[in-house]
């Protein structure tokens, strides 16, 4: 309560609808890639930000650092270039596609020769 007595609400229209999530399926397919380089080693967190133009989740290899990779779902994109793209610690685009799968890959390629 503020101290004039009155009480404020918490919106509850508004911040949902507009905003860019993963689906389930998607977040279960980047949660096992993100789960199997921490158990190799690789990473040892996340964060996931869900915005109005775009879904990210990004992986680190610490906490106090820049993300190693970012993994962005942009809808907007969707019939122009792909809505998925794998973005490097410097912020450069490594790949971009239509399917989540193909813009897994050379992640899975890295995971692969770490456990060879």
């Amino acid at each position: 309560m503020n101290p004039g007595g009155n009480v404020s609400l918490f919106p509850l229209t508004g911040g949902t609808a507009n905003q860019t999530g993963f689906d389930r399926q998607e977040l279960n397919r980047i949660l096992d890639l993100y789960g199997r380089m921490v158990a190799a080693g690789m990473w040892r967190d996340y964060a996931i930000e869900l915005g109005r133009d775009a879904a990210i989740f990004s992986c680190f290899r610490r906490a106090t650092e820049r993300p190693e990779f970012r993994i962005e779902k942009r809808p907007a994109l969707r019939r122009k270039q792909g809505m998925w793209a794998l973005v490097g610690e410097g912020g450069a685009v490594l790949k971009r596609g239509h399917e989540l799968s193909g813009v897994l890959a050379p992640l899975e390629r890295k995971l692969v020769r770490v456990v060879e």
